[in-house]
Formats: structure tokens, C-alpha cells, sequence
């Protein structure tokens, strides 16, 4: 068994150390053929033997062996990568000649872990049949592959199989059992008895001065946060005043005044409080209208009212040209068209006052017609209690059975409950096995993973040490220049860093100039453009003037118009809707006399009166918008008087 051993060690050792990319296999051969001279001629050519197969057949080897390192052998070491090329090589074309028996010798001499892990993995039928022969028909015939190598593993197999078992301890049908060693009986240790310990002397405990009182001022808010707060709860209150306000309150900012006299007016808001005695008005928010603001023009405004006033007056001495040459006036056009507007305007007028008065007459209508529904929904409810009442009584009777239903159920369920607790108790304890075997699985594999964290963790170490010595080592980075030097380079216009930096300069100083005049020609261009905007503000301002006194007159005109206007006329429709309106509110007086009492009378009179007065002020404000339209509109065209004139 030594000199076998001897025999494969010495074929491993030279195995390492071919290369494969550089050294021939017959120079390697001749080498290591001169380097054990010293040895007998027997062994010299058992070692040449196998050296000489294992070059020739590493292809097939190398499938086998990476394999297994991929598989099966992921925490073997690499270091033994030859040895299992040297056993898969006797094992496929050293077994018939040598025989099982000094097989077994050869496979006994090498770590026996390490051997029988990789001839199981090697003589599996699995892998033999399945992808091994696969792989080896890539490069032989599969006929030749079948005949010479897979068959005669096959036959092999068995034995095998008894000899790694033997190598693991596992007893086979020939072998054996070993006979039961004795126990091994502990004895006690004899140790010297320690002295006893002296007791220490207890320390004095040292007083603590009394510190002083937290100050009551840490648990309390400073002051200023307290007056924040207060003025932050006042802000908010008064916010929400000027909300409600503002809901409450109509804005009147937003709509147009009327512009009737003021006498007009108080005639009508002294109606008003007179229809509507118990309505508490709220006090209307005033907005005051700055006078005479200064507004900051900038150039473009300046510009374009300008250009504005400029073609305004180039129209108007075009105009003054036309009747020079005696073209025509639209004076009489202008009042004509007035007219018709002020017809326009009274048929509004007449509209919106029928719309107003049928909306009035749908709302009594609307009274009358919920107080019917009101009576038959009485009926109705009356009829639905009586049906309820009935079925309250179905549904005790129904409630009662259910319950004698639910009582047999309940007893049912409890009996099975108490057959069920016996199988749950027998599948806990089948459950708690299994976790313990998984936990005794997950502990195995987690001491494998850490084994292969620590190897890799020692290679990248050294492989860490290896880059800082190569770091370390000193390097020569210094360059002299010349920066008179021309590079030579052969380009055109080549020339030194000193004359490059003297053009450069030159550059700089002609940029300069060009950035002077350039400042120069902007600040003329600067004051004449502020030149031509101050004589256009002075046309603005005079342009102006003329505006202010033409609207003045203007202003004065459309006040006289509107004095002149008077009520809407009254038309036959309006007159009729009044009529109607009048008879159903006679009819829901009546109706109400007989039915309510006189505090809900006094209640739905109060609400009625409020939403007349909402209905009057909408049409206020309706007529407002209509004559404010009118008025700005100047010359808006007629829509029916244009086109028959």
C-alpha cells in the first residue's frame, strides 16, 4: 500500500506542475522521465504509465473532474483537482489491468473522504448513462465510447459500491459485524481545595449634597408663546367674522350702479322697508375708491398708448377731410338709433317683469300642490303603520323558531368539538417532529456555509495583500518642459506655449476695444430712444386732458337720459299674470284660515314676505345690468330697427 501510495503521489506532484497552455506533453514526458533515474525501473514505468494517459485523455477527464467540482464537490479543494484526475483515469483504463483488489489498495492509501465522495459521484448509473456519455460522444464516436469505457464501468459499479461502503463503515451482506467496544469510565479530576476568601471590609457610602429644585418655570410655556397663541385665536376670530359677513353680506362692488336720481332711490329703498318691516337688515360693506393713483408706465406702455393716440387723431383729420369735400353726417342716424334702443330697452323691461310675475304665480301654484300631497301622504302613512304593525307580529313568531332551531345546532356542534380536540392534539406532535428534523437540517447546512465564507474570505485577503504590495511599489512620474519649445509635430501654424500665450493676450486686448465702442453706440442709442418717450408722454398727457373733458360731457348726457326714463310700461301681459297671481294667493289664504294655526300663519307669512323681497331684488339688480350694458356700450347696434330701415 506505501509504495502504490509513493507510486500516486509522485504523478500527482508533477501534474501540478505542467501547464497546460505552454509546456508540450513530450518534452514534459522526456523531463520528468531524467529527474527519476534514481528510481527502479518498475515504478519509473508505472508513473510514466499513468503521466503519459492522463495528458492524452485530460479532455475526458477534465469533463468528469469539473463536474464534480460544480456538483458535488463545491467544498472540496482545488489543490486536489490531479488527484481526481489520477483516479478517474485508473478507474476507466487501469481497472481490468491492475484488478479490483490493488484497485482497492491504491484507492485505501489516498483520504478516504475525499475518494469516496468522488467515486460515488463517478459510478452513479444516473450520471454514467446520462449526460457523462453525452459529453464523451462529443469528442469519440458513441459506438467507441459505449464498447470501451461505459459498459466496463457498468460491470464495475457493484463492487465499487461494496468497497465505498466498506471505506464509510457501512456493513455489507460479506462483511462482518464488529463487536461492541466497551464503554469508557470516567474518573474524577483530583484538584487542591481553595482557601477560603477572606470577607472585605465594607466601603463607606458616600452623601450626596442635595441638589437643588427643578424651577417651576421648565414645566410652564414662556410667555411669548403664550401671546402668540392668543393672538393667533384673536386673528382667527375675526377671520371668520368678516367670512360670515361676507356671506351674509351682498358685495356690491360688483354690480353696476343704477344711475337714476338719488331722490328716485330713496323713494324706493323707503317702499322696501316699509313691504318687509320684520326683516333685519345687515349693515353693507363699504369699499373706498382711490382718487388720482399714480400709475408707473413703463416703455411699452408709453409706446403703445401713443401709437393709439396717434391713429385717433389721424381718423379724426381724415374725418374733418371727408366734410370739407362734403361727405355726409350720421347725426340723424345717431338719433334714430337711440330711439330704437330706448324701445328695445322698455321691451325688456316689460319681459323681465312677466317673467318675474310668472315666477310668482308658479310659487302659489306650488304651495297649493304641496299641501295636497301633504294630505294624501297622511293617508298613505296612516295605511303603511297598520301594515307594519302585522308584520311585527309575523316576524316574533318567526324569531322564536329560529331560536329553538339555533339551540339544537349549537348542541350538535359541541359534541363534534369535542372529538376534534383529539385529532388536533395528534397533528401538533406530528407537526413538532418535522420541525425539529428541519431544524437540525437548516443547523447543518448553515455550518457548511460558513466553512466556505471563511475559505473565501482568507483567498480574497491574500489576494488584497498581494494588490498593496504591488501599490506600494515607487513610481517615476516626472516630465521636464520647455515651453519655448515648438512640439514638432509637422501641423500647420505649430508654435510654442510662450508665443501662443503673447497672441492670446493681443486678442484680448482688441476684444476690449471692440466691447468700448460697443457701450458707446448703446448709451447714444439709450438717450435718444428716452428723448423720443418723453415727447410721447407729453401727447399722452395732453390726449388725455381732451378724453377726460369729452367723457365729463358724456357723463352728463347719459344722467339726463336716464332721469328721463321713467317705469316700464305696463303691458297686457303683465296685467293679466298680476290678476292670476292675486286670485291663488286669495285661494291659499283662504285654505290656510281653515287649516293652520295663527303662529304657523305669522311664520309662513314671514317666509313668503322674504322671498318677495329676494325676487324684487333680483330684478333690481337685472334692470341695473340692462342700463350699465347699455351705457357702455355707446353705439351698440340694434337688432331688428337696423334691419328694416
Amino acid at each position: 500500500m506505501t509504495y502504490y501510495g509513493k507510486c500516486i503521489e509522485t504523478v500527482i506532484e508533477h501534474l501540478d506542475k505542467f501547464k497546460r497552455g505552454k509546456d508540450s506533453p513530450e518534452q514534459f514526458l522526456e523531463t520528468v522521465s531524467t529527474s527519476l533515474q534514481q528510481v527502479g525501473p518498475q515504478k519509473l514505468a508505472f508513473v510514466l504509465d499513468i503521466l503519459s494517459g492522463c495528458l492524452e485523455y485530460q479532455k475526458l477527464l477534465a469533463i468528469v473532474v469539473d463536474a464534480f467540482y460544480v456538483r458535488d464537490g463545491r467544498l472540496c479543494l482545488w489543490a486536489d483537482y490531479s488527484l481526481f484526475e489520477v483516479i478517474c483515469y485508473l478507474a476507466m483504463f487501469q481497472l481490468d489491468e491492475l484488478g479490483f483488489q490493488l484497485f482497492c489498495s491504491i484507492i485505501k492509501s489516498q483520504p478516504v473522504a475525499k475518494t469516496c465522495k468522488f467515486l460515488r459521484f463517478f459510478f452513479n448509473p444516473l450520471n454514467l448513462c446520462s449526460w457523462i456519455k453525452d459529453e464523451w460522444s462529443l469528442i469519440y464516436e458513441t459506438s467507441h465510447v459505449k464498447e470501451n469505457w461505459i459498459d466496463p464501468l457498468m460491470r464495475w459499479q457493484p463492487e465499487v459500491q461494496e468497497l465505498i461502503n466498506q471505506l464509510e463503515g457501512v456493513p455489507t451482506d460479506q462483511s462482518l459485524l464488529k463487536t461492541k467496544a466497551k464503554a469508557t469510565e470516567h474518573k474524577e479530576f483530583k484538584l487542591t481545595v481553595p482557601k477560603p476568601r477572606a470577607i472585605p471590609m465594607p466601603e463607606a457610602v458616600p452623601t450626596i449634597p442635595k441638589p437643588r429644585p427643578v424651577p417651576q418655570s421648565t414645566y410652564q410655556e414662556p410667555k411669548e408663546q403664550q401671546l402668540l397663541q392668543m393672538i393667533k385665536r384673536y386673528n382667527r376670530r375675526t377671520a371668520e367674522e368678516l367670512l360670515l359677513k361676507a356671506n351674509m353680506k351682498e358685495l356690491r362692488c360688483a354690480m353696476p350702479r343704477s344711475r337714476r336720481d338719488p331722490q328716485a332711490q330713496d323713494s324706493k329703498k323707503k317702499q322696501q322697508h316699509q313691504s318687509a318691516p320684520r326683516i333685519r337688515r345687515t349693515p353693507k360693506l363699504t369699499f373706498y375708491k382711490p382718487n388720482n393713483v399714480p400709475v408707473k408706465l413703463n416703455t411699452a406702455t408709453i409706446l403703445r398708448e401713443g401709437a393709439l393716440y396717434q391713429r385717433q387723431v389721424e381718423k379724426e383729420l381724415e374725418r374733418v377731410d371727408k366734410l370739407v369735400d362734403g361727405a355726409g353726417d350720421f347725426s340723424e342716424f345717431l338719433e334714430w338709433q337711440k330711439k330704437m334702443q330706448a324701445k328695445d330697452l322698455e321691451e325688456q323691461l316689460a319681459a323681465s317683469e312677466c317673467r318675474r310675475l310668472q315666477g310668482k304665480l308658479s310659487h302659489e301654484e306650488a304651495i297649493l300642490a304641496r299641501r295636497n300631497l301633504m294630505q294624501e301622504n297622511k293617508q298613505k302613512a296612516d295605511q303603511k303603520k297598520e301594515e307594519t304593525a302585522e308584520l311585527m307580529l309575523q316576524c316574533a313568531e318567526r324569531r322564536q323558531q329560529q331560536e329553538k332551531f339555533v339551540k339544537e345546532l349549537v348542541e350538535q356542534v359541541i359534541e363534534t368539538q369535542k372529538n376534534v380536540k383529539v385529532a388536533q392534539m395528534k397533528l401538533v406532535k406530528g407537526r413538532q417532529q418535522i420541525v425539529q428534523e428541519v431544524i437540525e437540517e437548516s443547523r447543518a447546512l448553515r455550518q457548511r456555509s460558513t466553512e466556505a465564507a471563511k475559505e473565501e474570505q482568507k483567498q480574497r485577503c491574500e489576494l488584497i495583500a498581494q494588490l498593496r504590495a504591488m501599490e506600494t511599489q515607487p513610481t517615476r512620474k516626472e516630465k521636464l518642459v520647455d515651453l519655448t519649445q515648438i512640439p514638432g509635430y509637422g501641423l500647420e501654424g505649430e508654435m510654442s506655449v510662450v508665443e501662443l500665450r503673447e497672441r492670446l493676450g493681443l486678442l484680448k486686448e482688441t476684444q476690449k476695444r471692440d466691447q468700448e465702442e460697443k457701450r458707446d453706440h448703446i448709451i447714444q442709442d439709450k438717450r435718444a430712444r428716452n428723448k423720443k418717450l418723453q415727447n410721447t408722454v407729453e401727447q399722452i398727457s395732453l390726449c388725455r386732458a381732451a378724453m377726460g373733458r369729452t367723457a365729463a360731457l358724456r357723463w352728463e348726457e347719459k344722467k339726463a337720459q336716464a332721469a328721463s326714463l321713467g317705469t316700464p310700461s305696463q303691458d297686457e301681459r303683465v296685467l293679466e299674470l298680476r290678476r292670476r297671481m292675486e286670485e291663488r294667493a286669495a285661494e291659499r289664504r283662504r285654505q290656510r284660515a281653515q287649516v293652520s294655526p295663527p303662529r304657523a300663519v305669522r311664520a309662513q307669512q314671514r317666509d313668503e314676505m322674504e322671498h318677495w323681497l329676494e325676487l324684487d331684488q333680483s330684478r333690481e339688480r337685472r334692470l341695473r345690468r340692462l342700463r350699465a350694458r347699455q351705457e357702455a356700450g355707446g353705439t351698440c347696434r340694434p337688432t331688428q330697427h337696423l334691419k328694416t330701415a
